[in-house]
């Protein structure tokens, strides 16, 4: 297996053979000229990179190897459900609903027993990650997406097996499954109300509908598997764009609105409701212009104490619905809004930051993780092609992040001129 052969070595010449004569497996990377059914993801980028890695590009070699190690950790890992709450369950009482509390919401010190709680932007409360569902869904997001990457790349049943029984847990196992609404995220202590904020917990469900696809051609992933998941959707998404949360939400002017944008337009292209996703799509053109000032800052998220991580989420969310924009004959990308703003122009204006957070005009209470930045980088310049000034903050980045990150498997930087 390609796993067992990359932690035995600490060079990369194995990966000078095609990656078909490096694996043991009689197994090779699945439909090599077929190109993924992923939605935020372009695949036929990652088509490129399989054929890279197929041709020994040596490169990809240690981001590969990092993939695999993750792979065979998650493929090792239990599955995560959301019945799995030992302590707190919703105010239903039914542990197939989720249930997460508002990270950044406090005790209020004022207050004896302190209710109501209070907020403190941009610092969580550990509170919100105890036996809560919210950790859960971002390792169930995080895994399948590890494990079906490593399957695209090397053909490798077993780890589409392990991905294939982590949604199946998650959202089709009527002993596990997870009821497909949001009513009980992001709850506030002391508060009786419904929160639509919660709804972003589950942008993870769009690394969901992009592995599916991913190992949509795995023998562990049967068509009933298929069909049932998208009815699943189907009820998630009803529920998404009927109720009150679920508007609450789409008003969102700031990075809400926008992941709410790309989770529904993510869903609504798995369940083949392409229509529905190219009136979102549609939508998010007006919603850059009013996001995004034509110097490309962003004060809904200058707003936050969190501003300079904030602002790369937004873009994050944005870039996701132009990758979707493919699917539905509306180019993002190079939209400019009549104001000047634009994705293009937000991520010029992140760029001279990479590695001089300190002088970056705004609060920024911690520190942005580089390889939040360094994705949002290479997808952009992998969508727009190069720019020297992306080139120079990618460049400015540590050379081992740059080698050995994910985003080194999703997209390849065009050359600099």
């Amino acid at each position: 297996m390609i796993a067992s052969v990359l932690h035995g070595i600490t060079s990369w010449t194995v990966l000078a053979l095609p990656l078909s004569a490096a694996c043991s497996s009689p197994t090779a990377a699945p439909d090599t000229d077929s190109v993924p059914p992923v939605f935020a993801i372009n695949g036929a980028e990652l088509l490129r990179i399989r054929a890279r890695l197929n041709a020994g590009d040596t490169q990809l070699g240690p981001a590969l190897a990092v993939l695999l190690e993750d792979a065979d950790r998650a493929a090792a890992q239990a599955p995560v459900a959301v019945t799995q709450k030992a302590t707190l369950l919703p105010p239903s009482g039914d542990p197939h609903d989720y249930f997460s509390l508002s990270p950044y919401w406090w005790p209020d010190p004022s207050k004896p027993d302190g209710l109501p709680y209070i907020r403190r932007d941009g610092e969580t409360n550990p509170e919100s990650k105890r036996d809560l569902d919210q950790p859960r869904v971002a390792q169930l997001g995080a895994n399948v997406q590890t494990l079906a990457l490593a399957y695209f790349y090397t053909g490798q049943e077993r780890y589409a097996e392990a991905a294939a029984r982590q949604l199946r847990t998650w959202f089709l196992d009527p002993a596990t499954r997870m009821n497909p609404h949001l009513r009980y995220a992001q709850l506030v202590r002391g508060i009786d109300q419904e929160r639509g904020s919660g709804i972003i917990d589950t942008r993870w469900f769009i690394e969901v509908v992009d592995a599916v696809g991913l190992i949509a051609r795995s023998t562990a992933w049967s068509a009933a598997d298929h069909s049932a998941l998208q009815q699943w959707f189907r009820a998630y998404l009803t529920w998404l764009t009927s109720s009150p949360n679920g508007e609450h939400e789409r008003a969102a002017v700031n990075n809400h609105g926008s992941w709410f944008a790309a989770q529904s337009a993510s869903f609504a292209l798995f369940v083949g409701d392409r229509e529905l996703a190219r009136t979102i799509v549609a939508g998010v053109q007006e919603r850059i212009g009013a996001q995004i000032q034509p110097d490309g800052s962003q004060p809904a998220e200058l707003a936050r104490t969190r501003s300079m991580h904030y602002s790369n989420f937004n873009v994050e969310a944005l870039s996701r619905l132009a990758e979707m924009g493919r699917h539905v004959d509306v180019d993002l990308w190079h939209y400019q809004a009549p104001g000047g703003g634009s994705i293009a122009r937000a991520v010029d204006r992140l760029a001279p930051y990479v590695q001089n957070q300190a002088a970056w005009p705004g609060p920024q209470i911690d520190p942005v993780q580089p390889d939040l930045l360094l994705l949002t980088l290479r997808r952009t310049s992998s969508a727009l092609g190069p720019s020297p000034l992306w080139a120079r903050a990618i460049a400015e980045l540590p050379f081992a992040l740059r080698q050995r990150d994910r985003s080194t498997l999703l997209y390849l930087e065009p050359a600099t001129p």
